[in-house]
């Protein structure tokens, strides 16, 4: 196909949409029927809604081909789940029941039964929920949702294209379930799937599908021969399929590498390719692969991860470039848009400078169909559409918003030996015991504590003016003394204030921080219900006043127990964040370390013993790719170190990590020079003890024992089992007691019991471990 021909084919499309609605529709709904308030049938009249919404947004921006199936209640791996009929035997009755709740029994559990473990979706801040497989797994298909939803989208007259999770990414991201050997490798199961998958796209062709998407992120990470050529048989086998769709098969988030070849000379009839960041190499390696002669192209290159302006005039090229390397070029995100925010429209409080360099999913969507446009029209037809892209571009640059000179000259200053404690551990860990005085299998919390509605009410009448500072004020400070009182009663040795005065982890610091801008209506979906606003790293970053003081100083005041000083760590305000994208990360994580670094000295002269900073995303934000690791954990490490060196031998330096798999970081978790790590466990059986006693690590340990992202409440014998099981891996001198997680999604009456329960257990295998 000649240039010209390929380009007067080009289209727009997307891989995925934010699910939740402006208002957050849909949160609303699933959490009213949670709560009995909403019907099943109103619940499903509302995502019918949203997705139709969704689907006019795209065309109305100018995209020529919608996706299907990427709308989820909960989580689109889940529903992979259902629709290859892999429902755990623990959750087998409730689904058969209704499966309704035995979806959402998968996704939040039971009291009797424990839901399916939640970790990372490769390196975003998105959970998905782990399948779990086994030698005697059988697989159905069910294709329900997936047609109802192309039917759905087909009635309303789009093209429509359903998006599936592609087999090999299925089961590279499953686990082996409870009771099966670990060792066990779900991928043995391929052969047993690919059949489920025939019957699923036989049903979606019969429903009017004309293509359908097989997603296969998996495949941008190190590929083992396994891998590979579990791929190359899986789409072997489909291809020969002759009742079957078109088939698209997409890798984004990074280069596919070694696995482009394989997808290349597969007989499908697309594949859709990243072409941003650093996946921006698969341009030169779809080159060396001969290209894709008479297939089509799906070009990702507006980021579909970040929320600034797409270079038009940059990714023109790119497209331009790609056009003699396929049979037909379209043009895409480089990834779903459900890690961005919705509408950057909505935002009206921003600085009208700095929203014209901000693009969330509708602009990127209108941004996907101009670029469509000029590939397909030539760039004469959007040339005042470049000239203005271009102004704005320029805007950014020049900005002093982005600099500030006293910022850049404190990050150049420093010196390998600010980032790092004075004294060595074993130093410390005597220095430490002495002063705090704890006794054995020390029980604390993470931090955070319920966030109440009257809290929210609180900050919802503080910003609306229906109430004061000094009326706000009282509000917190009576909380924080509920608080205090409820750990003193139950009993937990390290106290912490509950942070009621904290919308979000990195947003609370983010609105002290200069550099940082906070939005009102960006919200992205972390999982499930729970959904964030990321903050906007727009330019440099310094701490203009300290940030939590006052009210750790206040709850210090009310007991004489330690109370934790705790902020957030360098590595998850950047990953929590929308980061700027015109300087390497080190340097931002720079300077946020020595914005934080200010704020622990401040703490510790307050007199507090112990101060945790947290840093959940070390392990999400590491990259895909071994080559890549290196670097990145070194800044990392290096900002983590940067931020807590300073203080004396005797102040703790706690640090917490959840919901991640820690394998791949046990090297890094030892090189944060923590004093103490508290780390998510009970999910997974206590498998992170295992791990790092494997390797060694000779600090104090508290994998958690209680999992907070479900509403069970583990009895007291339930904790005790784990205790001993992670007693079995790390010794009782260096195991605290405490939750996976904070507590702020968790309603009072269930977090009151879980933490009695969680003390009366260490209560108890404390005496045990004394007689």
């Amino acid at each position: 196909m000649t240039e010209k021909s390929a380009a007067a084919a080009t289209r727009a499309t997307v891989y995925g949409y934010p699910r939740q609605g402006r208002n957050r529709q849909l949160k609303k709904a699933i959490e009213g029927y949670w709560k009995g308030a909403v019907t099943a049938d109103a619940l499903h009249t509302t995502a019918a809604v949203l997705r139709r919404e969704n689907w006019q947004q795209l065309v109305d921006a100018g995209v020529n081909e919608v996706p299907t199936g990427d709308f989820s209640l909960y989580d689109h791996v889940l529903d992979a789940t259902v629709a290859v009929g892999a429902i755990p035997p623990r959750h087998r009755a409730a689904y058969e029941a209704d499966p309704l709740d035995g979806y959402f029994a998968m996704a939040r559990g039971t009291q009797e039964v424990a839901p399916l473990e939640m970790t990372k979706w490769f390196d975003t801040n998105y959970h998905y929920l782990v399948p779990e497989l086994g030698p005697d797994t059988a697989f159905a298909a069910d294709s329900a949702k997936q047609v109802g939803d192309l039917r759905e989208a087909l009635a309303l007259g789009h093209d429509a294209r359903p998006v599936l999770l592609g087999p090999v990414t299925y089961l590279l991201l499953a686990k082996p379930a409870p009771g099966v050997a670990p060792d066990f490798q779900p991928l043995t199961l391929l052969d047993r799937l690919l059949p489920v998958y025939a019957e699923l796209l036989a049903d979606l062709r019969a429903a009017g599908a004309e293509w359908v998407q097989l997603d296969e992120p998996a495949l941008v990470q190190d590929c083992t021969p396994a891998d590979l050529n579990a791929a190359a048989r899986a789409y072997r086998v489909l291809g020969a399929l002759t009742d079957r769709p078109k088939l698209l098969v997409a890798g984004y988030f990074d280069c596919l590498g070694g696995a482009l070849p394989v997808l290349a000379k597969a007989p499908i009839e697309g594949l859709a390719l990243d072409f941003t960041g650093r996946a921006a190499a698969n341009l030169d390696d779809l080159a060396a692969a001969g290209g894709l002669p008479g297939k089509r192209l799906v070009a990702g290159v507006v980021d579909g991860r970040n929320i600034w302006i797409n270079n038009l005039g940059a990714s023109l090229a790119t497209l331009a470039t790609l056009l003699c390397l396929a049979d037909s070029v379209d043009v895409a995100p480089s990834c779903s848009l459900l890690h961005v925010p919705l509408d950057a429209t909505a935002e009206r409080e921003v600085d009208p400078q700095i929203a014209r360099w901000l693009a969330f999913a509708r602009q990127k969507a209108t941004e996907t169909a101009l670029l469509a446009r000029g590939l397909r029209e030539g760039a004469g037809a959007i040339v005042a559409e470049l000239a203005a892209n271009r102004a704005d571009l320029a805007s950014r640059a020049a900005s002093p918003i982005t600099r500030d000179p006293a910022v850049r000259a404190r990050t150049a200053a420093v010196t390998e030996a600010d980032a790092r404690r004075a004294q060595p551990y074993a130093d410390r860990v005597e220095a430490q015991r002495a002063r705090l005085g704890l006794p054995l299998l020390p029980t604390t919390t993470i931090g955070s504590f319920p966030q109440t509605a009257d809290l929210r009410a609180a900050r919802a009448d503080l910003a609306a003016g229906r109430i004061d500072q000094d009326a706000y004020r009282e509000r917190m400070a009576a909380e924080i003394r509920e608080v205090i009182a409820f750990q003193e009663k139950a009993g937990l040795d390290v106290l912490v204030h509950g942070e009621p005065e904290r919308n979000d982890m990195v947003q609370y610091f983010a609105e002290q921080l200069t550099g940082y801008l906070a939005t009102r209506h960006g919200w992205v979906q972390s999982y499930g219900t729970r959904y964030v606003r990321p903050p906007v790293l727009a330019g440099d970053i310094s701490r203009p006043h300290p940030m939590t003081v006052e009210w750790f100083r206040y709850a210090q005041g009310l007991t004489d127990r330690p109370v934790k000083g705790m902020l957030t760590g360098p590595v998850t305000m950047l990953a929590w964040s929308f980061v700027r994208d015109d300087q390497p990360l080190a340097e931002t994580a720079r300077q946020v370390a020595l914005a934080l670094r200010d704020e622990v000295a401040d703490l510790e002269a307050a007199g507090g013993a112990v101060i945790q900073v947290d840093e959940p995303a070390l392990r999400e934000t590491l990259p895909l790719r071994a080559a890549d690791r290196p670097a990145y954990l070194d800044w990392a490490t290096e900002a983590f170190r940067l931020t807590t060196s300073g203080v004396r031998a005797d102040t703790q330096i706690h640090t917490h990590m959840c919901y991640a798999e820690f394998g791949d970081i046990l090297s890094a978790i030892e090189e944060l020079d923590a004093d103490v790590i508290s780390l998510e466990a009970a999910r997974s059986r206590m498998q992170v003890a295992g791990e790092l006693a494997g390797v060694g690590y000779p600090r104090e340990v508290g994998p958690g024992v209680w999992d907070i992202h479900s509403p069970r409440v583990p009895g007291t014998d339930e904790i005790v089992r784990l205790l001993h099981a992670g007693l079995a891996a790390i010794p009782a001198g260096r195991f605290w007691v405490n939750p996976d997680c904070g507590l702020k999604t968790r309603g009072w009456p269930e977090t009151q019991a879980s933490l009695e329960h969680l003390v009366a257990a260490a209560r108890q295998v404390r005496a045990g471990l004394a007689d």
